[in-house]
């Protein structure tokens, strides 16, 4: 009788599945950025206190075109959270996104999918926001000048974030192609596109590094002390921050595997031993110590974890649920 019974059950039909479909516009109204870098925050200390379901991410390659990589994440509270993205550098040719990700939301007690959203803005402005947010708590409380290198999406997100953490004096773009960085400018009052990336750098007391360069695009003798560097960009097998600048400064990550093998780690990282390198979420937690010094140099790495798309992924569901966002379809 009980066989029969479980047979029974596991023929059932599912039946239809309302789930809630957030489109790229509806996602990006249903973010607050300071909420985003305050959940962001929280988010690296359940991360280091080992809080968070985040295992490391598999990758498809596809030649000659690009990559796919699956990115789960969950914890207690939040729902089961599978990010998707791809990334092909051709894209850009076509006018579209070399980033493009789904962001898929399940009922942790059901495994029911729950919300399939946009996941290209979330993918920018979480890993803009997690370099901010390294930012506002490691670079000197009396920063004034910051410069941005790059003048793609990550860029951008920086601009619309940096303001938040500090009240700067100036904010510099500059970028490969000056025609680029003055474009990126424009869209942001108050922001400079300058010319000369060593002059900006060796004047700077916030440098953001947001490119795709397969080689640095700074020196690290043009870091002043003092000075607080975050980088974003991926691009095995060099990346765009320069080796000597990571041995002579205080250096933090997301997580320990930022020192693991591509693709779930930094190339930039590659052969450094991970003790060297603290977790945000240490710092936060006070469990290892941020800048201890107006003069030391920190430097921030990051290689994106699923942790960041889970809780912004949360905070636009949550958000449009109280507003009666998006559209239901049934699966």
């Amino acid at each position: 009788m009980t066989s029969a019974i479980a047979n029974s059950r596991s023929a059932q039909a599912k039946g239809d599945t309302p789930v809630l479909i957030l489109s790229e516009a509806e996602v990006k109204t249903c973010i607050d950025l300071r909420q985003l870098l305050d959940a962001l925050a929280d988010g690296f200390e359940a991360l280091s206190s080992g809080k968070v379901v985040n295992p490391a991410r598999p990758q498809l390659d596809i030649p000659q075109a690009g990559y796919s990589l699956a990115m789960p994440a969950w914890m207690a509270g939040m729902h089961l959270t599978v990010k998707i993205v791809n990334v092909f550098e051709g894209n850009i040719a076509r006018g579209i996104p070399s980033h493009l990700a789904t962001i898929h939301l399940f009922d942790p007690q059901t495994v029911l999918p729950v919300c399939v959203m946009d996941g290209t803005y979330i993918t920018a402005v979480r890993t803009s926001g997690s370099a901010v947010l390294s930012v506002r708590e490691l670079a000197r409380r009396d920063a004034k000048v910051a410069t941005v290198v790059g003048a793609g999406v990550q860029a951008g997100q920086h601009l619309r974030l940096l303001p938040l953490v500090r009240d700067f004096a100036e904010i510099r773009v500059v970028s490969k192609e000056f025609a680029d960085a003055q474009a990126l400018a424009a869209l942001h009052p108050g922001v400079v596109a300058v010319t000369d990336i060593e002059a900006a750098v060796r004047s700077s007391d916030v440098v953001c590094l947001a490119t795709h360069s397969y080689e640095p695009v700074i020196s690290a003798e043009w870091v002043r002390p003092g000075t607080h560097v975050s980088s974003v960009g991926v691009a095995p097998p060099g990346g765009e921050l320069p080796l000597g600048l990571v041995g002579g400064a205080a250096l933090f990550v997301e997580t320990s595997d930022a020192f693991a093998p591509t693709p779930v780690g930094s190339c930039e990282l590659a052969g450094i031993d991970p003790e060297t390198g603290t977790e945000l979420g240490e710092m936060l937690l006070g469990v290892r110590p941020g800048r201890v010094s107006a003069d030391q140099i920190t430097v921030y790495k990051a290689m994106g974890v699923a942790m960041e798309d889970m809780v912004a992924a949360d905070l636009a569901y949550r958000e449009a649920i109280h507003r009666g966002i998006g559209s239901v379809a049934s699966l």
